[in-house]
């Protein structure tokens, strides 16, 4: 049995019945789902409309066959009357407030369900007549926040709605393979590498780092983790604010990294909203719920005031501008006014934790009149520069959805902008002193990286090809495994070697390792004030200094910023049994940054970089959690993700030592450092090659290309 079939409540409700319901997402609740070929068996007055009148009976025993029946409560049914505003094959995005609205008010009716029983036959009810988009955005928070379902492993939502990831091409093939290709015998359908475009778009050459499925992913759970509109007690979490800028400033981080890996300056900052978009971008994707592409963005193409009255919003990019200037005004007064007209400081602990929810215009920033929502309304904005007033009754484009707006150009130089306002407050922070950086009696004295059949101190990175079972989201299908075969980037694993001397007795330090491009655009060496921005974490860890000498080893699988490749995409049914390793709760486990994309693509000459080692003392990082709390079930990518009700593990700021301008005099790294820091050249080394999936038992096949 899967650790889920487990999670019974005390009346006998099997809460992994729930997970039945990401099973094609548009096909009614008593037609089979799973492996089980389970069909719920619904009261009479939960069928809609179209179907009451062919009889329950007949339609249970049409479709249920000798598979499970889950049979359904009838309770005291919810007003869906507010969720009901989003029409069923409509596209749905948090972006929109009157969409976010239905998003809330669902999450609200699914967290209020007394038990485990109430809350399967409410989602039963809901699922076959709201928008498919909406009600598993809802259904997914909630079972990752209600105690009766939160150590439930909900599915990719790659195998859910394959089509905002993968070539819209792909479901015609797969349809066919599905038709007459019995189960078991199907081959995996190949998604190209280059589908969205030609490298006759310069753009194109990071493409496998934009459209990447286990990024995408990454940035959806992040916002399941996160959301910034619902019940207040889910929004608000430990540092949350602080989280959006630093998972974000990360995100850019790696992707400049990625840029200069294929010869591209970084991202510059989308300032001028009046002046063309000069990025195109082509998708490729189908929504299959509304039976519609997505729509391109040409090169070129102005932003205009949005005045959709089909979406209930009218704003005007000047709007936008107000709420900028509003925000940089508080950032250099260090004061912003909350909504009961006080003053709030915006302090070196939490002034950035302030922003991040002012910025992302969470229900829990401190004053929305006056701040706005510059973060998702620019989004919004930017997704409808090809029909602004809804004349051609088009909907938003790939920026106007979080779980495909990673793959747009355009998104980075967004964010570059929403990173600059982060920035422009840390540098009205004290900068840190040696004192704060130091840890006396802790000397790093070597660094070494090895990874098996290379030189020290270089990294190899390669295509690799793997599977992905897309069935649960083909709809009026026939029945089975049908997979995808998609080519990401993925590196050889690693090991850190570090040497420590340590004097004045046993003590506790936090190891922080990063990693940035030793190199500027031109080929010059930095100053620490721009390179700073293109550190990416890697690691960081809890170490017991004893005695005088200490050597660290570590693996590069353990990054506290990764989650395995396995968590990120295989599908529920391959997912470990109970009590065995990689059985812990999906929740939080589930988001992080995918292990696969851990580090850049490099050059096949080897790109230069700089790794940076810190050990700082913990008597200054650690956080005591409340009540007592133990160790949480799942820490593997904190550093993105935090903690599931815990408290964020590092009182530092985040990014930190490289989160704040560099003390006075300080121009270069080798001027910042102290004894306890170290850095070494390091070089990532690109091979051409692709690796393929194991083929039953011939194990892996590799070829160039």
């Amino acid at each position: 049995f899967l650790f889920q079939q487990l999670i019974m409540s005390s009346s006998g409700v099997n809460a992994a019945n729930l997970l039945h319901l990401y099973d094609r997402p548009t096909e009614p609740v008593f037609m089979p789902k799973g492996t089980n070929n389970a069909i719920f068996e619904v009261p009479e007055d939960y069928l809609v409309d179209r179907y009451k009148s062919l009889g329950a009976s007949d339609l249970f025993n049409r479709f249920g066959g000798d598979g499970e029946r889950i049979s359904v409560k009838r309770i005291d049914l919810p007003d869906l009357s507010i969720p009901l505003q989003l029409a069923r094959r409509d596209n749905f995005t948090l972006f929109l407030p009157q969409h976010r609205r239905c998003a809330s008010r669902l999450i609200e009716i699914f967290m209020g369900m007394r038990n485990l029983e109430d809350f399967i036959s409410a989602t039963v009810y809901c699922r076959d007549r709201l928008n498919p988009y909406l009600f598993i955005y809802a259904l997914s928070v909630a079972i990752l926040h209600r105690p009766d379902t939160r150590n439930l492993q909900i599915p990719s939502l790659c195998e859910v709605f394959p089509e905002k990831y993968m070539d819209g091409a792909v479901f015609s093939q797969a349809r066919e393979e599905a038709n007459i290709v019995p189960d078991g015998q199907r081959t995996p359908i190949e998604i190209p590498r280059d589908y969205t475009a030609s490298d006759l778009d310069i753009e194109h050459r990071v493409a496998y780092f934009r459209e990447d499925l286990g990024i995408n992913l990454h940035h959806w759970h992040w916002h399941l983790v996160y959301p910034f509109d619902g019940p207040e007690n889910i929004v608000r979490k430990d540092r949350r604010g602080e989280l959006f800028y630093y998972m974000h400033q990360q995100i850019m981080a790696r992707y400049n990294f990625e840029r200069l890996c294929n010869s591209l300056a970084r991202t510059k900052r989308f300032l001028n909203w009046h002046e063309p978009i000069e990025e195109a971008y082509f998708p490729k994707l189908d929504n299959l719920v509304a039976s519609r592409i997505w729509p391109p963005r040409f090169a070129n193409t102005k932003l205009s005031d949005i005045n959709r009255e089909m979406d209930q919003i009218r704003y005007d990019i000047q709007d936008l501008q107000r709420w900028r200037d509003r925000l940089y005004a508080a950032i250099h007064s260090g004061i912003i006014m909350n909504d009961q007209g006080q003053s709030v400081e915006l302090s070196e602990t939490r002034g950035i934790d302030i922003l991040g929810n002012m910025v992302e215009a969470s229900i829990i920033s401190p004053n929305r009149n006056l701040y706005g929502d510059i973060h998702n309304l620019g989004h919004f904005a930017i997704s409808l520069c090809h029909d602004p007033d809804g004349r051609n009754l088009e909907s938003f484009g790939v920026m106007g959805d979080p779980t495909t707006a990673m793959r747009d150009p355009i998104f980075y130089r967004w964010h570059a902008f929403v990173d600059d306002l982060f920035q422009e407050h840390k540098n009205t922070l004290p900068r840190y002193t040696t004192q704060q950086l130091d840890y006396p009696g802790v000397r790093i004295t070597s660094v070494e990286v090895t990874t098996q059949g290379q030189p020290k101190n270089r990294l190899s990175t390669f295509w690799q090809q793997s599977d992905v079972d897309f069935s649960r989201g083909l709809d009026f299908s026939p029945r089975g495994s049908v997979l995808a075969r998609f080519t990401h980037l993925q590196h050889a694993p690693f090991a850190y070697k570090i040497q420590v001397e340590n004097t004045g007795g046993n003590k506790m330090g936090t190891v922080r390792i990063f990693i940035a491009p030793k190199f500027d655009e031109r080929g010059s060496p930095w100053l620490l004030r721009d390179q700073k921005h293109l550190f990416v974490e890697l690691d960081k860890f809890v170490v017991n200094l004893k005695g005088r000498n200490n050597t660290i080893d570590r693996l590069s699988t353990q990054s506290s910023v990764t989650i395995p490749f396995e968590r990120t995409f295989r599908s529920l049914e391959n997912r470990p049994a109970d009590n065995t390793p990689g059985s812990e709760p999906f929740n939080f486990c589930g988001c992080g940054w995918p292990d696969h994309m851990l580090i850049a693509k490099g050059t096949p000459d080897g790109f230069p970089c700089t790794l940076f080692v810190m050990i700082s003392n913990f008597d200054d990082d650690k956080v005591d959690q409340p009540g007592g709390a133990g160790q949480p079930g799942c820490t593997d990518a904190a550093s993105y993700c935090g903690l599931r009700d815990s408290l964020f593990p590092d009182r530092r700021s985040m990014g930190f030592p490289f989160d704040r301008q560099p003390r006075s005099g300080v121009d270069t790294l080798q001027q910042f450092l102290t004894p306890n820091m170290f850095v070494k050249d390091v070089a990532i080394q690109f091979s051409n090659r692709t690796v393929r999936p194991q083929q039953s038992g011939t194990g892996t096949s590799s070829q160039g290309n």
